[in-house]
């Protein structure tokens, strides 16, 4: 797990030891903790599917439905650059980010969302 994980996790951890007596104050910060767990999560799926593992063996193992895993992959630093149109990261973009980094080939760029100009009528 990379340091920046690490760090949401330990602050998280520091979130769940000092819970709040009030129960809005205690909501908010069981919010930001699980904000942090589910960053971590998606990082840490994210690198076990570059390592080898399948969507389908990530997802099992995070106690996620298989089509749950895809776009949470999408929102990582490391598969965010393989997205697909739909916002998800299929096993074949994988692929393509394990074989760019064998080769040490940088990510390819974000692809950048169409955008109108003007509302439709």
């Amino acid at each position: 797990m990379n340091t920046m994980n690490r760090t949401g996790v330990e602050r998280a951890l520091r979130l769940l030891e000092n819970l709040p007596e009030d129960a809005m104050e205690a909501v908010a910060c069981l919010g930001e903790a699980r904000g942090l767990l589910d960053a971590a999560l998606n990082d840490a799926m994210a690198e076990a599917a570059l390592q080898g593992a399948s969507l389908r063996s990530v997802a099992l193992r995070a106690g996620l439905s298989p089509n749950a895993v895809p776009p949470r992959l999408a929102r990582t630093d490391s598969l965010g650059a393989y997205t697909d149109p739909d916002g998800k990261v299929s096993s074949t973009s994988v692929e393509r980010a394990r074989y760019d980094s064998e080769l040490g080939r940088p990510a390819p760029e974000p692809r950048t969302a169409f955008k109108r100009r003007r509302p439709t009528s």
